[in-house]
């Protein structure tokens, strides 16, 4: 098996660039999405695994109902598509109760596979996959915020887990050596990205031919209004910065994806709506499982 660990901290950059697909700056994009999620992990504890009260104005979005502050995540995870067995194999302080579904059971993962997650935040879907791969596979982990990375390595000892790693770096850049990864998978991270079609276009080059990507995130299914496209909060809450299924389609195609499938999941309006104190989330985004698979 190639050891993806053979690629440098600058694996997966390259000269190509695109414009940005979010609705704000960038830099200023990168800037509030890694503060809100290094605050998470700063503020996380084994008993309360992250999921804090909103400031005055501020969503919760991917993290906790509005107005249930502590809220257990395990609980959270529970209404996200995971059942108890998955909350009680992970050790205390991974599960954060943050996603929009559950990417490993989506993935259907198999023995001896590797397994690549976007976003790894506290490790809670690696140490999940580790167990489906088995000792004979591996998992990496990618987060581009140092707190949630530092977490992550911290819960390798706890979950026992020899064959799980974590890697700080952008999704958009991976430091992951070429077609190293037999399953891509992600839960309500890349439409955190303001240049989605490079995630996909990374996601191909680390996949081996016919590898597959295994995703869940949300979608917008409305026109955001301007208060709420340009809202920087808004954007690192996991709803603003979603794209269309016509606009996913589009970038899968384009990064060199085929069998795409983007199934929408209407039953989550139901923790959608939560997210945010002063608005209703739910009439503009939707999460969704969006598979596809890297050709031969």
């Amino acid at each position: 098996m190639s050891d993806p660990a053979e690629a440098g901290d600058d694996a997966g950059t390259d000269a190509s660039t695109d414009a940005s697909t979010g609705p704000i700056d960038p830099a200023e994009q990168r800037r509030v999405v890694r503060e809100r999620y290094g605050g998470i992990a700063r503020s996380a504890t084994d008993s309360d695994a992250g999921c804090r009260e909103a400031g005055p104005g501020e969503s919760t979005g991917c993290c906790e109902s509005d107005g249930n502050a502590g809220v257990d995540p395990g609980s959270e995870s529970l209404r996200l598509g995971y059942d108890s067995t998955d909350v009680d194999a992970v050790a205390e302080g991974a599960n954060l109760g943050l996603g929009c579904g559950n990417p490993t059971a989506l993935a259907a993962l198999s023995a001896g596979e590797t397994v690549l997650d976007l976003g790894s935040g506290g490790g809670f879907d690696c140490f999940l996959a580790a167990r489906e791969v088995g000792p004979n596979g591996r998992v990496i982990g990618v987060d581009m915020t140092p707190e949630m990375v530092e977490r992550a390595r911290e819960n390798v000892a706890k979950n026992d887990a020899e064959n799980v790693e974590f890697r700080l770096g952008e999704i958009e850049h991976l430091p992951v050596a070429d077609e190293t990864v037999d399953v891509v998978i992600s839960n309500c991270v890349i439409n955190l990205s303001p240049r989605k079609p490079q995630v996909f276009r990374e996601a191909v080059r680390v996949l081996r031919p016919g590898g597959r990507l295994a995703v869940s995130d949300v979608v917008q299914t409305a026109p955001f209004p301007d208060d709420v496209r340009l809202d920087p909060s808004s954007v690192s809450a996991c709803v603003a910065g979603a794209a269309t299924i016509d606009e996913i389609e589009s970038m899968l195609a384009d990064a060199g994806f085929t069998e795409i499938e983007i199934d929408p999941k209407e039953a989550s309006e139901s923790f959608i709506r939560d997210w945010d104190a002063d608005r209703d989330p739910s009439e503009y985004v939707v999460s969704a499982t969006i598979e596809a698979r890297k050709p031969r």
